[in-house]
């Protein structure tokens, strides 16, 4: 019989907070408002474009990754998202519905044995799928509990087969600003770009999301998939993945483009170091009008805390 031994960041599942809800009560008042209308017939809305893998979900829950929180409800998840692409609002998800998710490929280039071109559903397909529940933590000081659906970022880097001189991961997501009218600001550096490095995207929390909640990816959370590394701060998680690059230089991200002085490469989560126009000691609980003490690598050092080794120097923490 197997035995589960839990790691200090494991919170109890009755304890996950949803994505939707805003960090102050006029905000959350309006998600709320928005998720009547929802119940009173908008589910439609919220659909993605029919897929052949839609059926697959929901997947298996790995318990490993539960945790010793409640969820956070769909209702305020869904209805609090941020999503540059289409708006600075928290409140984008109707205009995100505009997003066509089929058909989707992803490139694969770079420094690999072999570039490539793949469907998602096909992806999708050849992939281990889980459910995972893991801690969100936005660099705004606000965080949620969520159960994400998909795969093992280890399981996309064995079929990428990336070369021993590859470094660095470089993902970027979509450009259409006929459908995003975020991507019509010029002043934006289009299209969003993340990066990370080999051994993060190895870790066996990073994660590629295909689904949450049981079901298919809705778009204002980033469908058809998007990136979850809960040790970051959110900003990392990319959304709607169309290239991913391997590279031997490390790549410079959307932000870190935009501001480098507040948001860097590395933007691991501490409370202890302070963004540059507010306090990280503590995080508003989406849905649960309480703030709570921000945990460093957001409860997760028992697993990336080796990942920095040797890089002190670097600006993780931003």
């Amino acid at each position: 019989m197997p035995i589960i031994r839990r790691r200090g960041w494991e919170i109890p599942e009755h304890q996950v907070t949803p994505e939707a809800i805003a960090m102050n009560r006029r905000s959350l008042m309006k998600g709320v408002g928005a998720a009547g209308l929802l119940l009173a017939g908008g589910r439609a809305a919220m659909a993605n474009d029919p897929a052949p893998t839609d059926n697959l979900h929901p997947y298996a829950r790995n318990a490993a990754y539960t945790v010793e929180r409640e969820l956070t409800p769909e209702r305020i998840t869904s209805r609090y998202n941020n999503f540059y692409e289409f708006g600075t609002t928290k409140s984008i998800w109707q205009e995100a519905q505009g997003l066509k998710t089929r058909p989707w490929s992803i490139k694969v280039d770079g420094l690999v044995e072999q570039p490539f071109e793949i469907g998602i559903d096909d992806l999708i397909t050849a992939m281990p799928r889980e459910e995972r529940v893991y801690r969100f933590r936005c660099v705004e000081a606000w965080g949620m509990t969520v159960p994400w659906s998909g795969f093992p970022m280890k399981a996309f880097l064995d079929r990428a087969k990336p070369l021993g001189s590859a470094k660095y991961l470089r993902i970027e997501t979509f450009v259409d600003p006929r459908i995003a009218p975020g991507q019509r600001q010029i002043w934006y550096p289009w299209p969003y770009v993340e990066g990370l490095t080999i051994a993060e995207a190895a870790n066996e929390l990073a994660f590629l999301v295909t689904g949450i909640y049981g079901k298919p990816l809705p778009k204002q959370y980033g469908a058809p998939i998007r990136l979850a590394l809960p040790w970051k701060y959110g900003f990392k998680s990319i959304k709607s993945i169309k290239r991913i690059s391997f590279t031997e230089e490390r790549p410079k991200s959307f932000w870190e483009v935009l501001q480098s002085a507040e948001y860097g490469f590395w933007a691991n989560v501490n409370p202890e170091v302070a963004h540059p126009r507010w306090s990280q000691a503590t995080e508003e609980v989406l849905g649960e009008n309480r703030r709570i003490p921000t945990q460093l690598f957001n409860g997760y050092g028992s697993y990336v805390a080796d990942l920095y080794k040797g890089l002190e120097k670097e600006r993780l923490w931003a």
